[in-house]
């Protein structure tokens, strides 16, 4: 399993998780606790965790090329929603 976490500096992580983990929701198996929110895609899971002052985004797959796809998709979602603050920095580190 890979892995791979970013630290995403922003006051609005909560607001951010919760228009993501709704958005996904519609399609998606969702998973919303407080301040986690899990996200299942076909092929990878990201969960999410909102914190005063970022958002972490934690993505795993079964290989790198599914990882580098996923984290994409929820970089650009992230960035629609934050469109007032976008684009956002996403510091990625193997997790």
């Amino acid at each position: 399993m890979r892995r791979e976490l970013a630290r995403v500096p922003t006051e609005n992580g909560a607001r951010y998780l919760q228009a993501l983990c709704k958005h996904w929701s519609h399609k998606l198996d969702v998973t919303l606790d407080g301040s986690t929110g899990t996200v299942r895609f076909p092929e990878a899971v990201a969960t999410m965790t909102a914190e005063a002052d970022a958002l972490l985004v934690l993505v795993e797959a079964a290989d790198q090329g599914t990882v580098e796809r996923t984290k994409g998709v929820v970089a650009a979602h992230l960035d629609r929603f934050a469109f007032r603050e976008a684009p956002l920095r996403f510091d990625w580190a193997e997790g």
